[in-house]
């Protein structure tokens, strides 16, 4: 299911993902999707700076942001699409790939193509 580059070469860990084949309810879904950002960030052990930031779009899809100690998560649903797009930024002391698994486990895509580089 996941099809990942991965580049060394630096302090933090930056993971660009598009989820397809999501539902389209699931996607629309902005408390759901506010709780998988503060799951995902749980999971890879990120210190969260305030709650998240959840805008729903009037295309019916969700834009979102959680800020973590020096980096963030952030995403944006296209439900007409069945698409998530995700984009995390780490430490790279953390595991960021622990966030990526949280929501391809809770919104089960048919498909997953991230993309794992090293920062700084």
């Amino acid at each position: 299911m996941k099809e990942a580059h991965r580049t060394d070469s630096g302090g933090f860990t930056h993971i660009i993902a598009d989820l397809t084949g999501v539902a389209a309810p699931a996607l629309r879904d902005s408390s759901s999707l506010t709780g998988l950002l503060i799951a995902a960030a749980g999971a890879a052990g990120f210190t969260t700076v305030g709650s998240p930031v959840v805008r729903q779009l009037p295309d019916g899809g969700v834009a979102a942001v959680l800020f973590l100690d020096a980096c963030h998560i952030t995403l944006r649903t296209l439900p007409e699409r069945g698409a998530l797009l995700l984009d995390i930024l780490a430490s790279a002391t953390r595991d960021a790939t622990k966030a990526l698994d949280v929501f391809t486990r809770r919104l089960v895509p048919s498909k997953v193509h991230s993309e794992v580089r090293s920062r700084g």
